[in-house]
C-alpha cells in the first residue's frame, strides 16, 4: 500500500468513527449549520447598507441652504471682536439645480444636386437628440440619473451687530463674510443693531 492510500485510508476510519457516534454526528451537523449561516449572514447586512445610503441621499431645498448658510454666518460674525451678538439675512439669485446625465445622439447630413458638373442645390441638416438617463432604484421606480447639484448663487448679505458702526468691525465682518461665501463686499452690508 502506498503512503498516499494509506493516509487516504486513515482519514476514511477517522470520518466513520465521527459519525458512527451521535454526538460527533451531532456536532458536524451543527457545524455545517454555522457554515452555510456565515455564508448567508454578510447579504442581510449589505442590503441594510444599502437602504441607510439611499434614505441619506437627500436633496436641500434653497430655503434650507440659505439658512443653513445665516445660522453659519451668525457663529461666525459673533465670534469676531467687537461685533458682538449678531443677525444674518442671506438673500439668494435662484434656487437649487439638479444637473442630469443626458445621452445625446447627433447625425450630420450633406446632400447635392449636381447638373453638368455644376452644384446646383446644396442641402445640409444636423439632427441632435438628447435623451436623460434613467435609472431603477430599489423600489423598482424609474428615475434621472443626477449628476451634480449646483447650488443657488448668493444675491446679498445683511449682518446686523451691536458693534456694526464701529468701521474696523465692520470691515473685518466684510473680510469674513466675502472670504467665507466667495462674493464681492458690494453685496454685504454690515449694521448696527438696535
Amino acid at each position: 500500500m502506498s503512503l498516499k492510500e494509506n493516509y487516504d485510508q486513515k482519514i476514511k476510519d477517522t470520518f466513520s468513527k465521527l459519525s458512527s457516534k451521535d454526538k460527533y454526528r451531532n456536532l458536524i451537523v451543527v457545524l455545517g449549520l454555522v457554515g452555510i449561516a456565515l455564508i448567508f449572514i454578510p447579504s442581510f447586512f449589505k442590503e441594510d447598507n444599502d437602504k441607510k445610503v439611499v434614505s441619506v441621499d437627500s436633496k436641500i431645498s434653497s430655503e434650507q441652504y440659505s439658512t443653513k448658510l445665516e445660522q453659519n454666518l451668525e457663529a461666525i460674525v459673533s465670534s469676531i471682536n467687537g461685533a458682538g451678538k449678531a443677525r444674518v439675512l442671506v438673500t439668494l439669485e435662484n434656487s437649487t439645480e439638479t444637473v442630469y446625465a443626458t445621452e445625446e445622439k447627433k447625425n450630420k447630413e450633406a446632400s447635392e444636386d449636381k447638373t453638368n458638373g455644376e452644384t446646383t442645390r446644396r442641402k445640409e441638416s444636423d439632427d441632435c437628440e438628447k435623451k436623460y438617463i434613467k435609472i431603477k432604484d430599489s423600489e423598482g421606480t424609474e428615475k434621472a440619473l443626477a449628476v451634480t447639484e449646483i447650488q443657488p448663487k448668493i444675491k446679498g448679505v445683511i449682518v446686523v451687530c451691536s458693534g456694526g458702526d464701529d468701521p474696523l468691525v465692520q470691515q473685518r465682518v466684510i473680510n469674513a463674510v466675502t472670504t467665507a461665501l466667495n462674493i464681492t463686499s458690494k453685496r454685504v452690508c454690515v449694521t448696527k443693531s438696535i
